[in-house]
């Protein structure tokens, strides 16, 4: 089953009036489902209307890094109602972005910090909600927002399953997540030429232990790398990771499926109906 299990239907780049064709087009590319989204509380609303207009659409609630200077202290809080929302399935998209430099205003440290306490409160409310948690990590040079994370996800993984998505790190990296019990995903940076060791570690990674994703509008893959990307472009990612894999595609999108819909199980209830 062809999932993209992480995208942004709500995002300013997809107007709403295209979301039809857009879906229309995910579908025809054999994708089952999208998992959209919410990067900030003013998302929400647009990404649930979403999820309410399409069947095969969950939902994820969070606020991106890249935004916590703008979410006030009790943004967690405020989400806490609607994880019980039939059109929920995880929690997301948080994590740490050490790449982007502090907003005006802020110390680096502090910016850093205060993503730190938010990942925190995400992991509690992910624990309360019984939904997987869904992880950015970016770093300008080397891997410490991805330390970071993972020392903050040690502390909750006997209770808490997270995705660490567009996973462009080790190797040992990504078994360190799975000896956590959690899960990587790969997009369309495992296209590129200049990606190489990317793919790589797609290639090694046991079945089962990664899914598939756009991370659309952004990230296109080959061949429309550069462009606005979109769900139906997962495709792409599948086939170049099963080739090189030497595994049939089919095979690959059965495991591929399966590990996401085992981590977001609210998502196949919704599809269902």
């Amino acid at each position: 089953m062809l999932i993209d299990s992480h995208c942004h239907l709500a995002s300013h780049k997809f107007e709403a009036s295209e979301l039809d064709d857009l879906i229309a087009r995910a579908t025809q590319a054999d994708v089952r489902a999208m998992v959209s989204l919410a990067t900030c509380l003013e998302d929400i609303d647009a990404n649930l209307t979403i999820a309410d207009t399409y069947q095969n659409v969950g939902v994820c609630l969070g606020i991106h890094p890249c935004d916590v200077h703008n979410a006030p202290d009790d943004a967690v809080d405020v989400i806490s109602p609607l994880t019980s929302d039939s059109r929920v399935v995880g929690i997301g998209e948080t994590g740490l972005d050490y790449y982007h430099p502090a907003p005006d205003g802020w110390e680096e440290e502090a910016f850093r910090q205060r993503q730190r306490d938010f990942l925190e409160q995400h992991f509690l409310l992910a624990k309360r909600s019984g939904h997987g948690v869904v992880i950015h990590t970016r770093d300008r040079s080397g891997c410490q927002s991805f330390e970071d994370a993972l020392e903050i996800y040690q502390r909750h993984a006997s209770e808490v399953r997270a995705l660490f998505h567009c996973f462009i790190g080790t190797h040992e990296n990504a078994l360190r997540v799975l000896a956590l019990g959690g899960l990587v995903s790969f997009g369309g940076v495992t296209t590129f030429k200049t990606a190489r060791d990317v793919l790589e570690v797609a290639m090694r990674l046991p079945r089962g232990t990664f899914l598939l994703e756009t991370d659309s509008p952004y990230l296109a893959p080959v061949p429309f790398r550069g462009k606005r990307n979109e769900p139906a472009y997962v495709r792409h990612t599948a086939e170049c990771i099963a080739a090189a894999r030497g595994e049939a595609l089919d095979d690959l999108l059965a495991h591929c499926g399966q590990a996401t819909l085992d981590f977001f199980p609210k998502l196949r209830e919704k599809m269902e109906g």
